[in-house]
């Protein structure tokens, strides 16, 4: 039947007859859409577990110092001591805001990265830039 042509082979003959500069151009954008994606899952993880530990800590301000409290390792609970227990996430807190800086740092390189071959990838194929 004339006119009834398929859509996907027709992207699949416009991408053989792409050149090979502009294909490698389009595989290093998936690329780093992906690793902007897997940044932005690794920055949600971080955010959430630095909420969790900041709610720990309130928690623990609000008991008396000889509050008998315990600690998750693993499966089991193990009695701690506040002060301990505090310094602890303390440290865990501040760990985790250095990961969460380091990952916008990463996620800003990645979005800086992708902005830029998407323009020469604009450029290459004649689409005129929106400025």
């Amino acid at each position: 039947m004339p006119g009834n042509s398929r859509p996907d082979l027709q992207v699949n003959r416009m991408s053989q007859e792409l050149p090979p500069q502009i294909k490698n151009q389009l595989a290093q954008l998936q690329q780093i859409q992906q690793q902007a994606q897997a940044i932005a899952v690794q920055k949600n993880q971080i955010e959430i577990n630095l909420k969790e530990t900041e709610l720990a800590l309130e928690e623990l301000e609000k008991l008396e110092p000889d509050a008998v409290i315990y600690r998750a390792v693993g499966d089991l609970l193990i009695k701690s001591e506040r002060d301990k227990t505090k310094e602890s996430l303390k440290e865990k807190k501040d760990t985790l805001d250095l990961r969460l800086q380091t990952l916008a740092r990463q996620e800003e390189r990645v979005q800086k990265r992708f902005q830029q071959l998407q323009e020469q990838l604009k450029q290459a194929i004649g689409t005129p830039s929106a400025q």
